[in-house]
């Protein structure tokens, strides 16, 4: 068996080597017609006649390469230069995977941080929840009683309003404030502390940036945006029903009839858990933003800037997403 394999390995040599030298002779014939365009890409030109009296053979051969093996070039450029931005993409990605694993498990860092931020990212936020709420609730009252009137029955503006604030624009228009308040405030504290050196003081010292400076806000963030949402559900459903009966002809007993006949379990934690996601996509998108600022103060405020967009983007793509899924 052994002397057949070594004949059928004899039998290949001869294929083997012919292949070898047809594509020895290929290479070069391409080396010479790539040096001949070099030595004539400064002498003619892309637009020369192709039967012009003046031109040769090396010119010709110059201008069909350029038409021929230029453009492939160029797009085995574009092709190069796409797939390292996705590369550099996945990179990222999983460099902050992996950092934020390694952060939230070293809770002895970021706990006692917690408390802090929840206080300073939650509670001092319910004043402006809570004015968007109170106007909120009035023009929805005023709405639906504009839009019911003379088609349903006027208990309805108490379904409309107390729906409407449980389930969507109580998440959202609060989110949407407090990614202006939030998530600017995050990024520009971080974003101050990228550009002075103090993240980088605190590397220096072995102190991991994520578990000190991003977790606490995001687990705040997190826990404290279904409180204040709640707050301002209350407040808006209170002043839609106090302008119901102040300003149109509803009682408050028809008005939390409507209420009580359209209400469900769901219409509560829905929001919530919308609210929840909202904090912690706001908190993130600030965190990343302000560790990522480079320039000085023209740095952070572009940081500031592009945090809070981000964060209204995020609020948006969460919304429709909670939407298509729960509902």
């Amino acid at each position: 068996m052994n002397a057949i394999h070594a004949l059928s390995q004899l039998s290949y040599a001869p294929v083997l080597v012919a292949a070898r030298w047809v594509l020895m002779l290929q290479l070069g014939k391409l080396a010479v017609v790539t040096r001949r365009v070099k030595q004539n890409s400064c002498r003619f030109s892309l637009h020369t006649a192709p039967h012009a009296p003046e031109e040769t053979h090396d010119s010709r051969v110059a201008r069909v390469a350029r038409f021929h093996v230029r453009p492939v070039a160029h797009v085995t450029d574009h092709l190069n230069l796409i797939g390292v931005a996705q590369l550099g993409f996945l990179r990222r990605t999983g460099r902050w995977a992996v950092d934020a694993s390694r952060a939230v498990g070293m809770p002895r860092v970021w706990a006692p941080l917690v408390v802090a931020h929840m206080r300073r990212l939650g509670v001092d936020s319910i004043p402006i929840s809570l004015f968007l709420a109170v106007f909120t609730g009035i023009v929805l009252a005023l709405l639906a009683s504009y839009i019911f009137t003379g088609a349903v029955p006027l208990y309805f503006v108490g379904a409309l309003v107390a729906k409407t604030i449980m389930m969507e624009l109580g998440p959202v228009l609060t989110g949407m404030a407090l990614a202006g308040r939030v998530g600017a405030n995050i990024a520009a504290e971080l974003g101050t502390m990228k550009v002075t050196e103090q993240v980088d003081a605190l590397e220096t010292l072995a102190v991991d940036v994520h578990a000190y400076l991003v977790v606490p806000r995001v687990v705040a963030a997190t826990l404290m945006f279904p409180v204040v949402t709640a707050l301002a559900i209350a407040v808006g459903v209170v002043s839609g029903w106090i302008t119901a009966t102040s300003l149109l002809d509803l009682s408050t007993p028809e008005f939390f009839k409507g209420v009580r006949q359209f209400y469900q379990f769901k219409d509560i934690w829905f929001g919530l858990l919308k609210s929840a996601s909202f904090g912690c996509a706001i908190a993130i998108m600030g965190a990343l933003t302000g560790l990522r600022t480079q320039g000085g103060a023209e740095g952070v405020g572009r940081s500031t800037t592009r945090a809070v967009v981000l964060g209204c983007e995020a609020i948006l793509v969460l919304d429709a997403f909670w939407a298509l899924v729960l509902l």
